[in-house]
Parts: C-alpha cells; structure tokens; sequence
C-alpha cells in the first residue's frame, strides 16, 4: 500500500468517526452570539494557490435511479499559504470536508466571525450555506473533500470550488 493510498485510507476512516462525532463536538461552527442572516453577502471571488484532485467518485444513478446525473465523489484540495477557494454555494451539492493537514479559515453568509478548521475538524457544508476560504497559515492546508455533485446541466453550472 502506497502511503498516498494509505493517507487517504486514514483520512476516510477520521471523516467517518469525526461525523460521528460532530453533534457532540462542533468544532469548526459558527458561535452562536456569531450568527446572523446575511451577514456576509459576498467574499473572495477569484480563487489562488488552489490544487483540486478528484481521487474517486461513484455514479449515483447505478446504485439509485432517483439520483440521475449525480456523483458521490472524493477530492483533495491543498490550499497554500495566502490560498483563496473563492466565494460559491452549496445549494443543491453537500459535502463534508476535513482538515487533514495545517488549518483553514471559513467566511460565511450566515455568520459575521471566521471559522476556523484546524486538523482533524469536519466542516459541513449544505443548502443555505454560501462562503469562501483563506489559508492564513504558513503551511499548507490539505483538505479532504465528499461531496455530491449534480452533472446535469454541466455547461451552464458554475464551478464548484470546494
């Protein structure tokens, strides 16, 4: 077993477990005197020093015809230092992410603080939720991302950064 392949392996299994865990550990969320409606309405919107590699994915469709045109899919991103995913949505595609290496600074529409996910920490991203990251570190960040994707209607889609 390689040790990218093996990386990835410990990685899944601590995104696993960290679901689990989420409820009782909310780690990475919005403080509650912090949220508000609208409190940011836009970010970042050129994304920079981003590598985003999809490692897997599997068509939905073939486990559940209801799922037509999506993909439950795996990434790795690495964010460098002073990196931007820039600003986008998550209206109709979930994900987990999990910081395996360094730290990561969240910017949310719904929250007038920055959140910040260090290693180990499942951020949740779902409808209703617009934001962007910053790598206010020194090292990279390397992040983990499961996602749901919609393909149909590809060409007028906008990218999803993360």
């Amino acid at each position: 077993m390689t040790t990218q392949f093996l990386k990835i392996g410990l990685g899944l299994g601590a995104m696993i477990g960290a679901v689990g865990l989420a409820a009782a550990a909310q780690a990475g969320e919005c403080p509650a005197a912090s949220m508000k409606a609208d409190a940011r309405a836009s970010g970042e919107t050129m994304g920079k020093g981003v590598t985003d590699n999809v490692l897997g994915f599997v068509e939905l469709a073939k486990e559940a015809p209801m799922l037509q045109g999506r993909k439950l899919r795996i990434r790795k991103l690495v964010v460098q230092p002073g990196g931007v995913v820039p600003w986008h949505e998550h209206g109709d595609r979930p994900a987990l992410i999990l910081t395996l290496e360094g730290s990561i600074t969240e910017y949310r529409s719904n929250c007038t603080a920055p959140i910040e996910h260090p290693t180990g920490d499942v951020a949740r991203e779902q409808g209703g939720v617009a934001h962007w990251w910053r790598n206010n570190t020194k090292k990279p960040a390397v992040l983990l991302s499961a996602d749901i994707k919609d393909d149909r209607g590809e060409a007028a889609a906008k990218p999803d950064h993360m």
